[in-house]
């Protein structure tokens, strides 16, 4: 997490190098994986799909074979001579089971044949994934120069908006420990529609710092998350009132 400029009382929070590796990574996976569907789309399933259909007639094959040597000599060598011209017949004696054929050819013993609604959500599945990818590299480009400055009376949201401190009447830091974000609520005028702003100190990077300042400004309602396995004080303890 990179660390926030701070010049007197201006604290100048830019985007993480943690954010663009998580997003360099999430549009890289995407791309894998659309690429992948696009290939199954193209080539791959259709590829299996010839197996399949040859499966299918290899075993055809086979069985007018088994009855053909159940029909004598005669028939068996002629369906013998028919199957060695195209192909499927090696040992006179031993034809090849399909396992055996399928492994010349380094083909899959199990082909699935896939349909024609199979084969169009492999090419959705990958235009939406490349979709997303593009996706990933604006939101990059969008955050190239943004920042969060926190100043001494009022903080400045990345998309240019500012909040002053004495406006927010309620902060959730809930999720501060675990995720790094916090949810400040302002209203710029008694009656006006409550709205919230995110500060987010994985984004941007000292963050932690003007939520910091907002506090130590702030006399409205704060929600916190409650930490687990914390012991209540005995019984016979005096409590301060």
């Amino acid at each position: 997490m990179s660390e926030a400029q701070q010049n007197d009382d201006i604290i100048i929070c830019r985007v993480t190098a943690w954010y663009y590796r998580r997003m360099a990574l999430l549009a890289a996976l995407m791309l894998v994986m659309g690429l992948y569907f696009l290939y199954d789309g193209i080539k791959g399933y259709p590829s299996e799909n010839k197996i399949a259909v040859e499966k299918q007639h290899f075993e055809s094959v086979q069985r007018e074979y088994d009855e053909a040597k159940t029909k004598g000599d005669d028939t068996l060598k002629i369906w013998i001579a028919s199957a060695k011209e195209k192909g499927f017949v090696h040992d006179l004696e031993s034809p090849p089971r399909w396992d055996a054929y399928a492994a010349e050819r380094n083909w899959p013993s199990n082909p699935e044949l896939h349909g024609a609604e199979s084969i169009a959500q492999q090419f959705q599945f990958s235009y939406a994934l490349l979709i997303g990818t593009g996706i990933c590299g604006a939101l990059v480009l969008l955050n190239l120069n943004k920042k969060f400055t926190g100043c001494a009376d009022h903080m400045v949201m990345p998309d240019g908006k500012v909040v002053l401190f004495s406006d927010v009447f309620k902060v959730d830091k809930r999720k501060w420990d675990d995720k790094g974000l916090a949810y400040a609520y302002h209203r710029s005028a008694a009656g006006a529609p409550e709205q919230r702003v995110i500060l987010d100190d994985l984004k941007f990077g000292g963050a932690g710092k003007v939520l910091a300042r907002l506090m130590d400004n702030f006399r409205g309602e704060l929600i916190e998350k409650v930490k687990d396995n914390v012991e209540p004080p005995p019984a016979d303890e005096p409590r301060v009132a």
